[in-house]
């Protein structure tokens, strides 16, 4: 959640941060504010909403200071507001600091700072830091030569939770100061001036290299250097990381919308994720993973663990590796799988899925699963991310940036890779046919064009969006490997169209969720199990009869059709079709919310990367 920026250089630093803050809304936008350092004092304007709301702020374009600090807000501890908003000053205004995370203990730390005699003026967790960064400057011990990096080392060993922090003083205006826990921060460097951000796309347009600081780590950044420090506060040399994301893919490239753009962009983040680890003839080729044979045969269980959208990737996983490796696999919602005590030893391999490899849940299931001697593997779509850098392995997807809070371009990597994955696993146990193998990598070889050829015609899809976007309630249905695509569709549903929607199991219909079944109310099925075709016909039979009407996306010769509208997508092998069938579902949800009025990549409440519990 919330997005960071920071600046020290020699260049007016508020053009940088106001367009940092637009580059990582995607993270937060309750409130935003920026701060400098003007005159030996700090400057601070913040409000309420979007970060297009500091632009006519008064006195904003007077702000001519070389250092500064900027914040875009999810809300947490205290509702959206001005007061609430980042960044935050101690009460003598010497000390400013943005954050992102929670701080679990802030009650804790306001009462003990309040019986010191500080204030507060808003209702947040962050306000208690750079009060007690005063604090520690005042009273505290020095540790080292740098008496203001002392001071912040001392006030977060005081907190619990999680953090991202830049610290900034106009009595070190030469330097700013960061720190994280389990939250991201990256610095990006150049000639004379360096960059602060949460997430790498931000810096794109600035520099190609970057720091990606640790947990329990510290920096003091100076226009033309940066000293890294760890938790004893000792110094460290610090390796830099060479990122070549083209800046243009963080624009929306003539779309109107990130959202639509990254679902066309779907064919090529595919093509960039197959890459070279498949090839016709040849077995798969991951080099980043030691997974051997004997390793394979004495597992006794496969964990998928994510959440969300990267959740309903690993059911499909699930389904995938079990099909061509026969080795029990489970899919666990990260946070509740961190709190059941899992059966986990050294004969368990635990497969992680994030999008921005900074998922709070999902990173402490895995260093419990460390801790308990499994084999872990991460799979994101940046490189370097918290994630990748805990586990025992990590690939990637190689989606490019995905801007928009609906996941949908990195979701199908994710797919793809998992099936990649399933692929050399099974080649290595020799568990599954090889001329099927080889028909499935021929399939998934085919997937862009199979994706540009539902994408060259959206019109019915369209359509139906027309008649149903003022509904209150949907409903989607499928079976076996099309109930979770059905999860998927419904959660794009719900997430930027704020329509009621439910998934089901099409068998469960009858044990309960038909009594929801109305007149008119629509209905969305998924069938391209040919197992299953019959069946979940029949159960949408089911509800036709009730009065719903339905929407069907389908590879599969249905007859006797009675389906109001029926979307066909390419046949392939039915592993593979959710890749397919969840496009015209995410266009579905892009149209309605489009039809609605509303902001399609930044919905309500909601934050691209949730890196907090």
């Amino acid at each position: 959640m919330c997005g960071i920026v920071g600046y020290i250089g020699s260049k007016k630093a508020t053009p940088f941060l106001l367009e940092g803050l637009t580059c990582l809304e995607y993270r937060g936008y309750d409130s935003a504010g920026i701060a400098t350092i003007e005159d030996n004092k700090i400057e601070v304007k913040k409000d309420k909403g979007r970060v297009k709301n500091l632009y006519d702020l008064d006195g904003i374009d007077s702000l001519v200071g070389t250092v500064g600090i900027a914040h875009t807000r999810w809300a947490t501890h205290g509702k959206p507001s001005k007061d609430n908003s980042h960044p935050h000053l101690d009460n003598s205004g010497t000390f400013s600091v943005v954050h992102n995370g929670i701080i679990e203990n802030h009650n804790e730390l306001r009462n003990f700072l309040i019986s010191k005699g500080y204030s507060f003026a808003s209702q947040t967790d962050t306000e208690v830091i750079p009060n007690l960064i005063h604090y520690y400057f005042n009273n505290g011990e020095n540790i080292g030569d740098n008496k203001f990096l002392s001071a912040v080392k001392q006030a977060v060993s005081d907190l619990k939770g999680s953090y991202a922090i830049v610290v900034m003083s106009p009595l070190f205006k030469d330097e700013l100061i960061v720190a994280r826990k389990d939250s991201p921060l990256v610095i990006g460097t150049s000639n004379g001036e360096n960059f602060i951000a949460s997430d790498i796309p931000a810096l794109l347009s600035h520099s190609k290299n970057f720091y990606l600081l640790d947990d329990n780590e510290f920096a003091v950044v100076c226009k033309d250097k940066i000293k890294f420090y760890d938790i004893n506060l000792t110094e460290h040399r610090k390796g830099i990381k060479n990122i070549e994301w083209d800046a243009t893919e963080t624009g929306k490239n003539g779309f109107e919308d990130y959202m639509l753009k990254e679902i066309f962009e779907q064919p090529n983040s595919i093509r960039e994720t197959i890459g070279s680890r498949l090839k016709l003839g040849e077995n798969c080729y991951f080099d980043d993973l030691e997974i051997s044979e004997e390793f394979l045969h004495n597992i006794n269980q496969i964990y998928i663990v994510a959440c969300g959208t990267a959740m309903h990737a690993g059911l499909i996983g699930k389904t995938i590796l079990e099909n061509l490796c026969k080795i029990p696999t489970t899919v666990e919602i990260a946070s509740e799988f961190r709190y059941r005590n899992p059966l986990i030893d050294e004969k368990t391999l635990c497969i992680y899925i994030s999008q921005s490899g900074e998922t709070a849940d999902t990173i402490a299931a895995l260093k419990l699963a460390k801790s308990k001697g499994a084999t872990t593997i991460a799979i994101s779509n940046v490189i370097s991310s918290s994630i990748t850098r805990e586990a025992d392995y990590s690939i990637y997807t190689h989606a490019g940036p995905e801007i928009a809070v609906a996941s949908t371009k990195a979701y199908t990597s994710q797919v793809v890779l998992i099936a990649i994955l399933a692929i050399h696993f099974a080649e290595i146990l020799n568990s599954y046919e090889q001329e099927k193998l080889e028909a499935l990598k021929a399939d998934i070889l085919d997937l862009p064009s199979k994706i540009e050829n539902i994408l060259a015609d959206t019109s019915k899809i369209k359509n139906f969006a027309d008649k149903v976007y003022t509904e209150k309630d949907m409903f989607f249905l499928g079976r076996g490997i099309d109930y979770a695509v059905a999860l998927e569709g419904s959660l794009k549903l719900k997430e930027i169209s704020y329509i009621h929607s439910e998934a089901y199991a099409a068998g469960e219909l009858k044990h309960g969720p038909i009594a929801l079944i109305e007149n008119n109310v629509t209905v969305i099925g998924i069938i391209t199990e040919p197992d299953l075709v019959d069946k979940t016909c029949s159960n949408l039979q089911e509800v036709i009869t009730r009065g719903a009407k339905t929407l069907i996306v389908t590879n599969m010769q249905l007859e006797n059709n009675c389906f109001d509208f029926v979307i066909d997508i390419p046949e392939i092998n039915h592993l593979l079709s959710p890749i397919l069938s969840v496009v015209p579902l995410q266009l579905l949800s892009y149209y309605i919310s489009k039809n609605k009025g509303l902001d399609v990549d930044k919905p309500r409440n909601l934050a691209k990367s949730v890196t907090v519990e």
